[in-house]
């Protein structure tokens, strides 16, 4: 007699040509899931929100009554970035959302197994907050419009979940680096200087070198987040969070290091030292020089093994091996 298990969601991955974004979808594919990741024309707003509905839409009329998952990844802002253009894309996370629970139709409840995650930044939550190492109960105090979007981000997925058709997990997610990083932002200093090292020009850095980050190789957060939605979809739920609530996670290695260390980890992997040029910059002050993080919230998903920092650097300069060899630089 063949037994059947509960139906596999479909998944929609918004960003998902982004750095995390990317990898999650990658993490799915390895675990057979189905996923879609229909174009998004950010650039034009309106023709954007018209195609997360869309696409919202479709994902409900793939599940065919089973469930579903949206995993938003999406969002192009950095530290220094206008608020106009957070302002949009926090716009665009509320369309989506909407149009979730319009095509879900009036059965509001996340107990089938729909699930949304929202990727949301430890580093611009807590830039201003006292007291590191800081967890998913430490106060949140953004000192720039790209931790305060974030900020309004949550709340959006808060607002939200009192009445959505799935229960939402907001990933507070710590620096991200490896393969796929887009080096046309201003962000990303492992990348940054993989790619300074291959085109053999300096790199400056804004912030002293004792400053503190945690650095999560991106292939691990994928699999991290697809974990938790994993269990977020099948419960138990964390103690204090009921349904209709919205289950917060730090998603990070957890051993944060300066950049000083940062810098003489590529000198070894380099063989030489990386040229960079200190400086100082507006949004210097907007970030947080000691950023530790720990999680206290399912930390069972935290005990796995973690990719080397040594070897993410290395996989990260092979990718940006591989772009040099199709365009002549590291850099778009």
């Amino acid at each position: 007699m063949t037994s059947t298990g509960p139906r596999p969601p479909v998944s929609w991955v918004v960003g998902a040509n982004g750095l995390l974004g990317q990898h999650v979808r990658a993490a799915l594919t390895r675990r057979g899931l189905v996923h879609l990741s229909p174009p998004i024309p950010w650039s034009a707003p309106d023709e954007a929100e018209a195609a997360l509905a869309g696409a919202a839409a479709r994902l409900v009329a793939a599940a065919d009554g089973g469930p579903w998952q949206v995993f938003w990844c999406a969002g192009a802002g950095v530290t220094g970035t206008s608020f106009d253009r957070f302002v949009t894309e926090n716009r665009m996370l509320r369309t989506a959302l909407e149009a979730l629970a319009e095509a879900n139709g009036p059965d509001r409840s996340g107990d089938d197994g729909n699930a949304v995650f929202v990727a949301s930044s430890a580093g611009g939550l807590y830039a201003g907050s006292p007291s590191a190492p800081f967890d998913e109960f430490s106060p949140v105090v953004p000192l720039s419009d790209y931790g305060r979007a974030k900020q309004e981000a949550e709340h959006i997925a808060t607002d939200w979940a009192v009445q959505a058709p799935a229960r939402v997990l907001v990933g507070r997610i710590a620096n991200l680096y490896g393969p796929g990083q887009d080096l046309a932002k201003p962000q990303g200093l492992v990348s940054q200087l993989c790619a300074a090292y291959l085109d053999r020009r300096p790199t400056q850095i804004w912030v002293s070198l004792d400053t503190l980050r945690d650095y999560l190789f991106a292939p691990d957060a994928g699999e991290m987040v697809v974990d938790a939605m994993t269990r977020l979809r099948h419960g138990p739920l964390p103690e204090g969070v009921a349904d209709g609530g919205v289950v917060t996670k730090i998603f990070a290695t957890q051993r944060a290091i300066t950049i000083g260390a940062v810098l003489a980890e590529l000198r070894r992997i380099f063989r030489r030292r990386p040229a960079t040029v200190l400086g100082a910059s507006p949004t210097s002050s907007q970030q947080g020089q000691d950023l530790r993080l720990v999680s206290r919230v399912w930390p069972e998903l935290d005990r796995r093994t973690l990719t080397p920092f040594p070897a993410g650097v290395q996989a990260t300069l092979a990718d940006l091996q591989l772009r040099m060899q199709s365009t002549g630089r590291a850099r778009p």
